[in-house]
């Protein structure tokens, strides 16, 4: 390993790390060659990141850029690239942007004409995504709104997607986001649970809505993590009715009531009572 990491000349470049979800050695060797070689490593915090390069023996030079600073550290990284360092960017597990900052670093440098290099590696998102055993599109959601309009738009969202839904959830908030779920798309959904992935208490829980909810009822204990819900397909029914909605509500600006109804029955397959309960 010595060797290749020997091999790495960092050139004049904003390098965007992926770094470990949980497990210190979850990290590619590029990424490892990059860390040791840039000039600056920026990091969401840098203890987080101290700890991971002394436990992989690098000594780096390291400039702290959070969200709350992130405007202010792309002005440092554009004045830092332009005197010809390079640099690396991680966040505190992960990979940045991804439900995390680096965004606004990334459109920085792009808008300044400089480099931006990935370095591709651990993401929550498609490590839970390869452990549920479904084939499908995958839809990544991040983290739902706390409240309010936006999150009632995206939880019906989820009710009529045909992909994959999936999303990230903070401990203190999963239990009310299982009871949006099973509101928004009925308890028998079926859904994933993948809690501190790559951690000592890994945890994946297959099941309906209600009985990903029975699996926290029965010990307060289970709240305690970082969380990755993936929510299966809708079912065509479901489809079908949020398709008939759509198009009901555009027929009805033109046509009476009924010939709106019998129209959308036609044209998408539900039956002229439903479409008839939805003209209304």
């Amino acid at each position: 390993m010595r060797l290749f990491m020997s091999l790495f000349t960092p050139i004049n470049a904003l390098y965007v790390v992926a770094t470990p979800i949980g497990h210190p050695l979850d990290i590619t060797l590029r990424a490892l060659q990059v860390l040791k070689g840039v000039d600056v490593v920026a990091a969401e915090d840098t203890r987080v990141t101290a700890a991971l390069l002394k436990y992989h023996g690098i000594s780096a030079s390291l400039v702290s850029i959070r969200e709350h600073n992130e405007k202010a550290g792309a002005q440092w990284l554009i004045e830092a690239l332009s005197q010809g360092k390079s640099v690396a960017y991680v966040s505190d597990a992960g990979t940045p942007a991804i439900s995390d900052p680096g965004a606004v670093l990334v459109a920085a440098a792009h808008q300044a004409k400089r480099q931006v290099v990935p370095v591709p590696g651990a993401s929550a998102l498609t490590a839970a995504l390869s452990v549920c055993g479904w084939q499908g599109e995958p839809h990544f959601m991040g983290f739902l709104a706390p409240k309010g309009r936006e999150r009632l738009d995206l939880l019906r969202r989820i009710k009529h997607n045909v992909a994959i839904s999936i999303i990230y959830e903070a401990p203190h908030r999963i239990l009310g986001t299982l009871d949006d779920l099973a509101e928004a798309c009925g308890v028998q959904r079926p859904m994933c649970l993948a809690k501190e992935l790559t951690k000592t208490h890994e945890t994946l829980v297959l099941g309906t809505v209600v009985e990903i909810q029975a699996y926290f009822a029965a010990d307060s204990k289970r709240q305690q993590g970082e969380f990755v819900l993936l929510i299966a397909p809708a079912p065509a029914s479901d489809v079908n009715l949020a398709g008939a909605e759509t198009m009901m509500q555009v027929l009805l600006t033109e046509l009476p009531r009924a010939k709106a109804a019998k129209l959308t029955a036609k044209l998408t397959g539900i039956s002229k009572e439903v479409a008839y309960e939805l003209a209304l």
